[in-house]
């Protein structure tokens, strides 16, 4: 009894193309951020602010940066690492209404993409999943997780940036009081 291995060679190509597929679909993130502070600009790996949020040991190049534009690395830091808690359903349901889109717009005054085109829709993205593994939301999470591969940030707003972040909270609940009124 002979058996026809043409089906087994069409499964075999199908399964080795799938796997290459899935394979080189990796989840689109920022990997580059320009700093901006007025005139003052500098490139840095999404890895390279990360670390300093997370140890607050600048880099070279970033403490170097900071002293040009003179910022404290403890406020940078403070304002990358301020963290607010919340739902991401409920910021998702925050966020996709006209007051929500205002809070984004001012949001993405500050942390927006390389073109300024569908600042939106980036930042609500990369806020709704900051917030999808902890229920917790930081600029610091909302930059790693922007959706395209490099992200501006304008420095001399991100301490108000990360106050208005704070705020998101009580104001979410707000948004959504109003909604539930209608």
């Amino acid at each position: 009894m002979r058996f026809s291995t043409l089906p087994l060679r069409y499964f075999v190509l199908l399964a080795a193309s799938m796997g290459t597929m899935l394979y080189s679909t990796t989840s689109l993130a920022a990997e580059k951020v320009v700093l901006k502070y007025g005139i003052f600009q500098e490139s840095l790996s999404v890895a390279e602010l990360s670390s300093f949020a997370e140890t607050g040991d600048p880099s070279p190049t970033l403490a170097a940066y900071m002293k040009l534009a003179n910022k404290k690395p403890e406020e940078v830091r403070d304002a990358l690492t301020k963290q607010v808690k919340v739902s991401p359903v409920v910021l998702d349901q925050a966020l996709n209404n006209v007051v929500g889109e205002r809070l984004l717009d001012e949001v993405g005054k500050t942390v927006h993409t390389s073109t300024d085109t569908a600042n939106r829709q980036a930042l609500r993205s990369a806020l709704v999943l900051s917030a999808s593994d902890d229920s917790k939301i930081s600029l610091i999470e909302a930059i790693q997780k922007y959706p395209t591969q490099e992200v501006e940030v304008e420095g001399d707003r991100l301490v108000d940036t990360a106050t208005k972040l704070s705020e998101l909270e009580s104001s979410i609940r707000k948004i959504l009081g109003v909604f539930n009124q209608l």
